[in-house]
């Protein structure tokens, strides 16, 4: 049964956080074309195989990794510890793919939830339910499977249960053998792959008996593109406890058919790809990415924004580049992200609009000609008005030129053409409660 004031309570940090990275990291980086190469190139165990002889990033520093989120302004981190070509990064009892087999020769999800625990992260593990590695998973005639058009690879001696139990066995060991953890992160259901199909209440309750309090995305149901019964307002047992839009913000926010607002997190890309892409140049301008960022927690929810390190554990450089621009934003705006929600007040014409309690945080993105114009803010209800990046002063305009428009608010940003924040200037408006 739903018990709403629990998922409430357990959802708070979530939800006043705001802001995480995703890490997708794994064999995949070696052949460096994205996360998906093996199944789209249908390469074999065989022909896969030379990435796990040579797997061996000796640059790999998870410290390093943990200062970057933090600075950037981002609160908590989702590692892969099992993509979908099955290699673990963790030291798992139950198959010999893994790290700990490799060149490196460590637990890597160990290191990584050590070093981000130390910089006050919450840590957070992405594990996938399908394994294209795992003799007992569906291969011939699959969606997604390397070998889905070999018919040679039929599944007449495939025991899909063999391979929940040693799925699920992967998901326990992470609970059992890492410390506390605040996010478990599936992926992805698909197809009749869906729910019971998982033996989903089964997974589900061991995780929350083994983990009191964490966190499960909605990927047990769905995939990117579905909400799964968290938006009927009657959940399942697995239904999880946010929806993941990928590579989108919805358009307006998310609420259950009963109304209630949903908690979601967008997760995305920088570039196009998941995984480590050395051909991948098309990275998004961080002031983008700000103003997304911003754009998710106006409409209620989180954005997960990934890096795909290389092959020998480096974020790529662009990746380097982009977190520290956002960081710089974020020293003096995450007052109005973190902690913050949707506003009361509809979207301004001229930015977006956040909130904390009775303070709004104006978002500016477009500048005006003369005094930029407060949408929707009543006058007789403010407080104080301050730039949110120095705390100063912002006086409203009482200028002939704005005398026609008794209703909005005015104020002066700028004795220049240029917003103080070109990408977002933030105003902070103090109510009166």
């Amino acid at each position: 049964m739903f018990n709403r004031q629990e998922y409430e309570k357990r959802m708070a940090w979530y939800q006043h956080d705001r802001f995480g990275m995703f890490i997708h990291w794994g064999l995949y980086a070696i052949p460096a074309r994205g996360e998906w190469v093996r199944s789209i190139e249908e390469m074999s165990v065989e022909e896969y195989e030379p990435f796990f002889e040579e797997f061996d990033p000796t640059d790999f520093d998870p410290r390093t990794w943990a200062r970057l989120a933090k600075e950037a302004g981002m609160k908590y981190a989702v590692l892969t510890a099992k993509h979908h070509d099955g290699f673990c990064l963790f030291d798992s009892k139950l198959t010999n793919y893994k790290a700990t087999n490799t060149r490196a020769g460590r637990d890597l999800v160990k290191e990584y939830l050590e070093a981000f625990r130390a910089e006050g992260l919450r840590v957070g593990l992405y594990y996938s339910i399908i394994d294209w590695h795992h003799p007992d998973f569906p291969h011939y005639g699959d969606q997604n499977h390397p070998m889905r058009n070999h018919p040679e690879c039929g599944n007449e001696n495939r025991n899909f249960n063999r391979y929940l139990d040693y799925m699920h066995g992967q998901v326990r060991e992470l609970c059992e053998n890492y410390g506390k953890l605040d996010i478990m992160w599936f992926d992805f259901s698909y197809g009749d792959l869906r729910g019971e199909a998982w033996r989903a209440t089964e997974l589900v309750k061991m995780v929350r008996s083994l983990q009191p309090g964490i966190i499960l995305n909605n990927r047990l149901e769905v995939s990117g593109e579905g909400f799964g019964s968290l938006a009927t307002g009657h959940p399942t047992e697995f239904s999880g406890d946010f929806v993941s839009p990928e590579q989108i913000i919805p358009p307006e926010g998310l609420q259950d058919a009963l109304g209630n607002d949903l908690v979601w997190e967008a997760c995305v890309t920088m570039n196009n790809n998941w995984g480590y892409h050395s051909k991948d140049k098309n990275f998004k301008p961080s002031s983008m990415l700000i103003k997304k960022l911003v754009e998710c927690v106006s409409k209620g929810g989180n954005m997960l924004l990934n890096v795909g390190p290389d092959a020998k554990g480096n974020f790529p450089e662009e990746s380097i580049r982009i977190l520290k621009e956002i960081g710089a934003w974020m020293q003096k705006n995450k007052e109005s992200i973190v902690g913050c929600s949707k506003s009361s007040l509809p979207k301004p014409e001229n930015g977006r609009i956040t909130q904390k309690g009775n303070i709004l945080y104006y978002h500016v993105m477009e500048n005006s000609i003369g005094f930029v114009p407060l949408h929707g803010i009543q006058r007789e209800k403010i407080r104080k008005i301050r730039l949110l990046s120095d705390g100063s002063e912002l006086k409203i305009a009482n200028f002939w030129s704005v005398v026609n428009y008794p209703d909005v608010v005015f104020v002066e940003l700028s004795d220049t053409p240029r917003l103080p924040d070109e990408t977002d200037t933030v105003i902070k408006i103090e109510y009166v409660e």
